[in-house]
């Protein structure tokens, strides 16, 4: 059992935006004490409706409601990639700090006015994945750290599926500006690869897509056909600070893949790392000389964790010190992938001029234990 989270005033929070992942983070907030959910708002107000009838205690109400409210201190922001930046900047102007879903805005520029408003407010601003404080990619930090791989020197992180057309019940932004398989999904390999190695100084990038047009499968949409306006797969490779090499391939053309999410390498072992899509799941090392892959005990993390646990520890965070999962290092995550699409446009490398230093660690440690004032 790891050590409790350090004792701190509960947050309360007002979601923006409540749908298919606001059902994640209400999972996890009855299991956060350091969480008060007290409001909900979707410009549909049968979505929030139905979110406040299965919780106890909070009131559905319209966005400018919940903005004006004095009970939120913090705005989950739930809304499509393309309000992002929006709704942050509204509530930093109300003096409300807010925890969003990746990316931080639809690119650099909306995400930059969104630092500095935050800035300027003296309000925290923290930023989705938090997957990459749980026990899967925080065990392998700690080995990387430990030096149970010698000097890291290249890593590579895959993702592959036909799209998310086939499950998801509205699918579109996920094929608009903002959206694409690098922003959707990249912005959890990237920052588990900045989390393990460190910054990143240059990208290189290339990008294409298969189909103009996607057909959805499922719910009351199934079978309409919507477009594609982003390139569906997207190849590069990150040069970070440390010197250590980086290639990644994310697609939503390619049907699947064998090969692990993420795999590091250094002069004296590999590890695969787990689904950065994922809190938990197995490390393996296989060190220099040895004869079979090595499973790692659970060595640190957040245990059991789910989405809405980096809400948790922003709250548990000091004044005036970015959270782990903050928003200079959504920025520089971000930076990272536009970078690589730029890239792939112009067909040079290309520096990337922001940076973020590794977010501190997370000791083993179990919210259950966690005690609030």
């Amino acid at each position: 059992m790891g050590q409790p989270l350090t004792a701190g005033t509960a947050i309360t929070v007002g979601i923006i935006g409540c749908g298919a992942i606001s059902a994640q983070y209400l999972a996890s907030f009855r299991r956060l004490p350091n969480v008060r959910l007290t409001a909900v708002a979707d410009l549909d107000p049968s979505r929030a409706q139905a979110v406040a009838d299965s919780c106890d205690g909070v009131r559905a109400v319209t966005v400018d409601e919940l903005l004006a409210d004095p009970a939120v201190g913090l705005v989950v922001n739930l809304t499509i990639p393309a309000a992002h930046a929006d709704i942050a900047l509204q509530a930093i102007a109300a003096g409300k700090a807010v925890y969003g879903e990746k990316p931080l805005a639809a690119g650099t520029k909306e995400a930059r006015e969104v630092l500095d408003a935050a800035t300027a407010a003296g309000v925290a601003l923290g930023c989705a994945p938090d997957t990459v404080l749980g026990t899967g990619i925080q065990t392998a930090r700690k080995a990387i750290d430990d030096g149970l791989i010698g000097t890291p020197i290249a890593a590579t992180a895959v993702m592959a599926t036909p799209g998310h057309e086939l499950w998801h019940p509205n699918p579109d932004f996920y094929y608009q500006p903002g959206g694409g398989p690098l922003l959707d999904m990249g912005p959890y390999y990237v920052t588990a690869l900045v989390t393990l190695l460190g910054p990143v100084v240059s990208v290189t990038g290339t990008a294409s897509h298969t189909r103009t047009k996607r057909t959805i499968g499922s719910g009351r949409r199934a079978g309409e056909v919507i477009p594609v306006e982003v390139d569906s797969h997207v190849t590069g490779t990150l040069t970070h600070a440390g010197g250590a090499v980086s290639t990644l391939m994310m697609s939503f053309d390619a049907v699947r893949t064998k090969s692990p999410n993420l795999e590091i390498h250094g002069e004296r072992g590999s590890l695969v790392v787990p689904d950065p899509n994922r809190f938990d799941g197995d490390v393996e090392l296989f060190a220099l000389g040895a004869t079979q892959w090595e499973v790692l005990p659970v060595s640190a993390g957040y245990l059991d964790a789910g989405r809405g646990f980096g809400i948790a520890d922003l709250a548990a965070t000091l004044p005036g010190t970015e959270p782990r999962a903050g928003g200079a290092l959504a920025f520089h995550i971000l930076d990272i992938m536009e970078s690589m699409l730029e890239s792939a446009r112009t067909g040079v490398s290309v520096p990337v001029h922001s940076t973020a230093p590794r977010p501190a660690p997370v000791p083993l440690r179990d919210v259950s234990q966690q005690e609030t004032a």
